[in-house]
């Protein structure tokens, strides 16, 4: 047996912890010096110090650690709620992550009110061949995967053309997505379901190059829609991202992203 310093060192627990789990009657020493009062603990009781570390980790109030205890919660009932636990602290963090960002993002905007930028260009864009796959995602971080499923189904095909995404909502959308994954090409080529290969119309479109990550791609639609407003313009049809160059693996604050982003426009009358 371990004097409680000694136990405390070796398990990475506090004294002060242990004095509390054992007023509790969470994990009581396995001996006290009845002259001394020195606590010792065994290794035996490791089992039980894990449990109720891991149960505190999962958000149990310690009356509850004590209930599960007693019920004799197993290792593999714990593994299972410890890998759920990890799914949602997953899930939270990229939601944090997310709203960092854009956080960051509208500071830059707030930044740039009243700037007029010089980059946006009218283009006549002419009819052009594209083979894709359109599906309603989660959110918009999800375009990555549903990039995925394509090039998994186009095989070697996916390296002859650009990647562009479609974004058929006419409103900003927080889930629920409509997106169309697809890839430039020359010519048309046959395919089957649930790809689709077809001619994308002659279109003028507002475009501007984002040099940038995609988590600060709001500052390029930003530039968009003060142009279309100035020149009178309104949009008319899917947004198109041409993904001109991206960072391998695809990440969304790699500064060295360039996308060109098209905003089908007619004049306003």
């Amino acid at each position: 047996m371990h004097r409680i310093g000694a136990f405390s060192r070796l398990a990475q627990i506090s004294i002060k912890t242990l004095h509390h789990y054992d007023e509790l009657g969470l994990l009581k020493p396995a001996h006290v010096d009845a002259e001394t009062g020195y606590r010792y603990y065994s290794v035996t009781q490791l089992p039980r110090l894990y449990r109720i570390l891991a149960l505190r980790d999962l958000g149990f109030p310690l009356n509850r650690v004590a209930e599960a205890l007693d019920e004799g919660i197993s290792a593999d009932q714990l593994r299972g709620m410890l890998m759920l636990r990890r799914v949602e602290q997953e899930d939270w963090i990229q939601e944090e992550s997310e709203r960092l960002d854009r956080l960051k993002a509208i500071l830059r905007l707030i930044e740039q009110e009243g700037r007029l930028s010089g980059d946006v260009v009218l283009k006549n864009l002419d009819p052009q061949w594209i083979i894709s796959l359109r599906e309603t995602i989660p959110a918009y971080r999800a375009i990555g995967a549903l990039f995925g499923k394509l090039y998994g189904a186009l095989g070697t095909l996916g390296s002859e053309g650009i990647g562009v995404a479609l974004l058929h909502d006419t409103d900003y959308r927080e889930q629920d997505v409509d997106v169309e994954a697809g890839i430039y090409l020359q010519r048309a080529v046959a395919v089957s379901s649930p790809l689709h290969c077809y001619l994308l119309p002659a279109a003028s479109v507002a475009s501007v190059v984002h040099h940038g990550p995609f988590n600060r791609i709001a500052e390029a639609y930003a530039d968009l829609m003060r142009w279309i407003e100035a020149n009178r313009y309104s949009p008319s049809g899917p947004t198109r991202e041409i993904f001109l160059r991206i960072s391998a693996p695809v990440t969304r604050d790699d500064e060295s992203n360039v996308t060109e982003i098209q905003v089908p426009v007619v004049k306003f009358r």
